[in-house]
């Protein structure tokens, strides 16, 4: 993705509304703002911005990135995307690229995965990667240890298997946010051929990634509340938390968690119950990708 496609679809996004900016009426031959309006917002003339946009601007300082991203009304994952493509590491001084490496589940992770056998919790790794999972993850999410490593991977079950549809209730929320945060990775590594080859192929199976992924969303993965529809269990409101090593961010634990005392931390003690009955296999024993 370019800098000029980023703010064109933001910049698309925009009503003279969201910007207190008057809309004297009559047909806009473009979705959202114009280029004017936003070089009116940011404080820079409509040439400058519209080189911009053409990508003929080599280093824009860090006051007109600051504008730009007021203007768009983008917040703290957008801005740090906008700099990032507004700057791109250049081949003078861009450190030669290693093979990519499988990456492995650091050890920490792993003992607390075994620890957290009340909690659904996962490793997540680059582009979405299932890299590692405990046994309360499988009854929650689905059966990581029965997938090809390949399919492991948050970003194509969701769009791919038809399944997540059902146990997702804001299937489309979900979908959107896993979308934005694959756009932040792309930003983070634009040569990464096997995020392209994901994203590739995403864009080709789902309509709906497709779509979503033309929208230029970027946001990272942090914490909030996702509801579920299990077959098993039936509703469940769950609370789910990002944790990254500071040393180490290309890897984060996710865990889920319910309200205690509440109707949905009932229903996952009786799913875990349920699944602590049955024969599974270690659910950490595979090795990562």
């Amino acid at each position: 993705m370019t800098l000029g496609e980023f703010l064109r679809s933001r910049r698309s996004l925009l009503r003279p509304e969201d910007v207190a900016l008057p809309d004297f009426g009559g047909r806009r031959r473009v979705a959202g703002l114009r280029r004017e309006e936003i070089a009116q917002l940011a404080g820079v003339s409509v040439d400058y911005y519209t080189r911009m946009e053409q990508g003929r601007v080599p280093n824009p300082s860090d006051a007109v990135l600051g504008a730009l991203a007021g203007a768009l009304r983008l917040d703290g994952d957008a801005t740090r995307h906008l700099h990032r493509l507004a700057r791109p590491r250049s081949g003078a001084g861009r450190v030669p690229r290693r093979r990519d490496r499988p990456q492995r589940v650091r050890p920490m992770l792993r003992r607390l995965l075994d620890e957290l056998t009340d909690t659904p919790a996962l490793v997540m790794g680059r582009r979405m990667d299932v890299l590692a999972w405990n046994t309360a993850a499988c009854a929650l999410l689905g059966d990581y240890a029965a997938m090809d490593g390949a399919e492991r991977n948050i970003a194509r079950i969701t769009f791919l298997d038809e399944t997540s549809r059902e146990l997702y209730a804001d299937w489309a929320s979900c979908a959107r946010e896993n979308v934005a945060y694959l756009r932040l990775d792309a930003g983070r590594h634009p040569d990464d051929p096997r995020l392209a080859s994901l994203i590739g192929e995403l864009s080709v199976r789902s309509e709906d990634f497709r779509r979503w992924w033309a929208e230029h969303p970027v946001q990272d993965k942090t914490s909030g509340t996702k509801r579920f529809h299990h077959p098993l269990v039936g509703d469940l409101e769950l609370a789910y938390d990002t944790l990254r090593p500071a040393d180490d961010p290309e890897q984060a634990l996710i865990t889920y968690a319910a309200e205690p005392g509440s109707a949905s931390h009932d229903a996952l003690r009786m799913l875990l119950a349920w699944t602590a009955a049955a024969p599974s296999p270690e659910p950490t024993a595979h090795p990562a990708r």
